[in-house]
């Protein structure tokens, strides 16, 4: 008989307060957990386990790549991404991850272990109190104390982060993990659920006030030379913001998170503005009288125009964020597509179009000067024909996700959004690593979609075991990595400064990523000559698993601003003089660049 009990236990087991959370995780659509086990978190994963028909652990190699992957998810798709850590270690390993999700506003929730309830407070092994470490970066943070909070608190913890769009974080003790679900052993009071048919998560309202709407057309309509800056808050009012261009005869300069806003060959498009930016953004910023700013906080002021000059429309979704880059006339509250589906009826047609024809000519000649850049001609092998090889065969509907680096300033040039392509990058945080981690996730979301990691040497060294994630989960990712063997981006910001570089390069031997790829059981293709990277690409875009192709690229090619200042041009003078290592196949360089702009 007490066989008979145990084995009838065995098949019921007692329902534990990991499955509470991870039922609730069910219940508001998440699908899919990125994380890296650990004995810190052996009952939330029996949880994953007990219910792994509903909620998919994707099993990462580092957690921050975990975090990454939450955040790109949390991107691309609007909905929550949840990474999952064990205590000390993985929850810190989590952070960065959780930084670039906070600063880039992607609703992630983050879920970590920490030690049993009695022993906290001991300095017990790997005892680290992660809610305060976790206290500026998340929204909401609490240590579940009481089985019976579940699963009230992951319902608050998931609001918060929809509602916030931020990071929200769950730290469970071991033995809270493991007790019995909804179990109450200091009989407190359970906090009130709403009931099973109430909605789980109402939106804010999205659209303005009719009376800023009408200030905001009054100043629109006043205005002669009306340019758009548009970021990634009107991600998803692409026909709304070209409408708005149209009606205005403003061309649109498009933040680097908002590149995928609209397309690149619109005949609104100017390109960016910033470091990154195009000659014909910067010279717009000094031509207009009038900016219309749109789902966008740009940080870089000194990019924008002086206080006082133009006057100034804004449209955010987030009150505290509304004025803060540019004295602004008119402040509108509320959602891109709602916001501007609105303002529409009350713009006038402007009839006068030489302001937008004037920057239309200027965007053909930056078109044209910078296609000539990537001649497959060029030795060694220049860093704009491999993106320019990427942007000539992937599909139309394609997503490229960037690390940060020189790599970001060749996507945001090099990488035309035509159609449904989309572009995800590391924003305000601008860390390193990103872009595998981002890819892994992207290609988890839309499985039937291109998906494409463009990444530097030192960014995808850094989580390149994440490629064997990938490999493991069949996902059909195509990685290229711009390998100059050097901090590239480091390197000019010294030379910028005035200084030589120091500490940026790597020694010889160049690193050969195509072979750790063929060592995971993928395709890895090394290519050293120009001639020879449109056929790689090609390659790796058509086999269908995941794929790496490895390019030597000049380390000497510069990424010069769209608009060079006089002070930069001075400072870097002044590095050549000081003794930069590379001056002469740097100076080389520039003047192939200029050859091919003037012949190509």
């Amino acid at each position: 008989m007490a066989l008979l009990a145990r084995a009838a236990h065995a098949a019921h087991p007692t329902r534990i307060a990991a499955e509470a959370l991870v039922e609730r995780l069910a219940d508001w659509g998440v699908d899919t957990v990125f994380g890296l086990p650990g004995d810190g978190i052996n009952g939330l994963m029996e949880g994953l386990r007990r219910h792994r028909d509903r909620v998919r652990f994707l099993l990462v190699r580092h957690e921050e790549a975990a975090a990454f992957m939450a955040a790109g998810y949390a991107k691309a798709t609007g909905r929550l991404g949840v990474c999952l850590a064990t205590s000390g270690p993985g929850a810190i390993h989590l952070l960065n991850g959780l930084y670039d999700a906070k600063l880039d506003h992607a609703p992630v929730l983050a879920i970590t272990g920490t030690q049993e309830s009695a022993v906290l407070g001991t300095g017990y092994q790997q005892e680290v109190p992660v809610e305060h470490l976790y206290a500026d970066v998340a929204e909401y943070n609490l240590v579940v104390g009481n089985p019976a909070q579940l699963p009230g608190v992951v319902d608050i913890a998931i609001r918060t982060a929809l509602a916030r769009r931020g990071v929200a974080h769950l730290t469970l003790p071991n033995d809270i993990q493991v007790a019995e679900a909804g179990k109450d052993p200091w009989r407190s009071v359970v906090p009130a659920r709403p009931p099973a048919t109430a909605p789980l998560y109402l939106p804010p309202p999205g659209v303005p006030r009719p009376e800023d709407l009408r200030a905001a057309a009054e100043v629109l309509n006043a205005g002669r030379k009306v340019a758009l800056l548009v970021g990634a808050g009107a991600r998803r009012a692409r026909d709304e913001v070209l409408a708005v261009a149209d009606t205005l005869a403003a061309p649109v300069i498009k933040t680097l998170r908002g590149k995928a806003v609209i397309p690149d060959d619109s005949p609104y498009a100017v390109g960016g503005i910033g470091l990154l930016g195009t000659r014909p953004g910067e010279e717009l910023i000094d031509d207009c009288d009038t900016l219309f700013m749109i789902g966008t906080n740009f940080p870089y002021t000194r990019h924008l125009p002086p206080p006082g000059k133009v006057r100034t429309v804004q449209l955010e979704a987030d009150p505290v964020r509304a004025g803060i880059r540019m004295p602004t006339e008119v402040p509108v509250i509320g959602d891109a597509r709602e916001g501007l589906r609105e303002l529409l009826p009350l713009l006038d047609r402007k009839q006068d179009r030489s302001h937008l024809a004037r920057h239309q000519r200027k965007m053909e000649r930056w078109n044209r000067r910078t296609e000539a850049l990537g001649s497959a001609r060029r030795t060694p092998i220049a860093p704009q024909h491999v993106i320019a090889a990427i942007d000539r065969y992937a599909s139309d509907d394609a997503i490229l996700t960037c690390d940060t680096g020189t790599v970001t300033t060749w996507a945001a040039r090099h990488w035309t959004i035509r159609r449904e392509r989309e572009f995800y990058v590391s924003g305000n945080l601008a860390t390193m690593a990103p872009g595998l981690p981002y890819a892994i996730a992207l290609q988890h979301a839309y499985p039937g979609r291109q998906v494409i990691a463009y990444v530097g040497d030192g960014g995808f060294g850094m989580l390149m075991a994440e490629f064997l994630t990938a490999v493991h989960a069949r996902l059909p990712i195509t990685v290229v990595v711009s390998n100059n063997n050097t901090l590239g981006e480091i390197k000019w910001e010294q030379m910028v400064l005035g200084y030589p570089e120091h500490g940026v390069t790597y020694r010889d031997p160049v690193p050969d990523f195509a072979a750790w790829a063929r060592a995971c059981g993928a395709l890895g293709t090394k290519v050293t000559k120009g001639k020879d990277v449109a056929r790689a690409v090609k390659q790796a875009l058509s086999y269908k698993g995941p794929a790496l192709v490895d390019v030597n690229v000049d380390p000497n090619e510069p990424p010069m601003p769209g608009k060079v200042e006089y002070d930069q041009a001075k400072k870097f003078a002044e590095a050549f003089a000081k003794g930069q290592p590379h001056r002469t196949t740097i100076a080389t360089t520039l003047a192939k660049d200029r050859i091919e702009q003037l012949t190509g």
